[in-house]
């Protein structure tokens, strides 16, 4: 999973200093104001996330602005990234459903139309 919409950005769209903590819940899926708390109370409690700040800041690419299509998209890659199993359950799970739906309409229609049932089953 080493694509770009699974890789750790700078949100600079929605920075406040130098997106660091809004790419953070770009990435996680989590509100940027939980974060920006979240980073403030560790920084006035430890003090070394502000220089882990900094170097993030330096060290990460900003966010492509192509990256997600729509917010759709995003909160896919969001769950993607959080846990793939579960993504690619969900992403079945709807696939079978759609399968599902298109066998009843198939049904629904060579049942009441005996021409196509008789050439559906000529093809076959």
């Amino acid at each position: 999973m080493n694509t770009p919409r699974t890789t750790l950005y700078r949100d600079k769209q929605n920075a406040k200093f130098l997106g660091v903590c809004s790419g953070i819940a770009d990435y996680t899926g989590v509100n940027a104001l939980w974060v920006r708390l979240g980073f403030i109370v560790l920084a006035l409690s430890m003090g070394w996330p502000i220089l882990a700040y900094f170097v993030a800041g330096i060290l990460l690419n900003k966010k492509p602005s192509h990256l997600y299509t729509d917010h759709d998209e995003q909160k896919y890659w969001q769950g993607m990234r959080q846990n793939p199993k579960r993504t690619v359950r969900e992403v079945r799970g709807k696939f079978r459903e759609i399968d599902r739906r298109l066998a009843e309409v198939e049904t629904f229609y060579v049942s009441s139309n005996p021409r196509l049932n008789a050439e559906i089953e000529r093809l076959r």
